[in-house]
C-alpha cells in the first residue's frame, strides 16, 4: 500500500523513456520565457520525480551531467546548475523511500522542501561571488515545480501501468 490505497501493478520503465523525459523537460526549458521566478524547474522536477521512483537508473551522476548542460544553455555560472540538480538528486535519493508511503499531499510537501533546498543552495552560491538576486520572486519557482508533482506523477507513470485485465475464470 502506498499513501492509504494499494498501487496498481507496474511495468519495468526503460531507460529511453526516462532519457526522453529528461530530454524533454530540458527542452521545455529552453522556451524563451527566461529565467522568471514564477517559471517552474523542470528539470529538476523530473530528476527528483525519476531519483524517486528510479533511484538506481537515474542518479547524481546523470543530475551533473543535465545540470552541466542547463549551465552552458543559460549562459550561467559553469557549475551552477550541476551542483544544485547533484544535491537535490542526493535529497531525492535519500528520502525515495519515504516519499512513496505517502500521497499526494505528502509527497508534495517532501518534493517542495527538495525544491526550497536547491533554490536557497543556488542563491547562497550566487551571494557568495556578489550576484545574488534580491528579488523575491526567485523563490516562487519552487512553488509553482512543486504544485505541478501530481501532474508530472500521472504522466511519467502513465506509460508503465498495466491496463486492468479481467479474467471472468478467475476469483481473484
Amino acid at each position: 500500500m502506498i499513501g492509504g490505497r494499494s498501487a496498481p501493478m507496474q511495468r519495468p520503465v526503460s531507460r529511453l523513456f526516462i532519457a526522453l523525459s529528461i530530454l524533454t523537460a530540458w527542452l521545455l526549458e529552453m522556451l524563451p520565457w527566461g529565467r522568471q521566478g514564477w517559471v517552474p524547474d523542470l528539470v529538476a522536477l523530473v530528476l527528483v520525480f525519476w531519483n524517486i521512483h528510479q533511484p538506481r537508473k537515474v542518479g547524481i551522476g546523470v543530475a551533473f551531467l543535465v545540470g552541466l548542460l542547463v549551465d552552458v544553455h543559460a549562459s550561467s555560472l559553469l557549475g551552477e546548475s550541476a551542483l544544485t540538480y547533484s544535491l537535490l538528486s542526493f535529497g531525492a535519493i535519500s528520502l525515495h523511500r519515504r516519499v512513496l508511503w505517502f500521497g499526494a499531499p505528502g509527497q508534495m510537501l517532501h518534493v517542495g522542501l527538495l525544491m526550497l533546498a536547491a533554490v536557497t543552495v543556488s542563491w547562497v552560491i550566487r551571494a557568495a561571488l556578489g550576484a545574488a538576486d534580491a528579488s523575491w520572486t526567485i523563490w516562487v519557482s519552487p512553488l509553482t515545480t512543486t504544485l505541478l508533482w501530481p501532474l508530472a506523477d500521472r504522466l511519467l507513470l502513465w506509460p508503465q501501468r498495466r491496463p486492468v485485465d479481467r479474467d471472468e475464470n478467475r476469483p481473484i
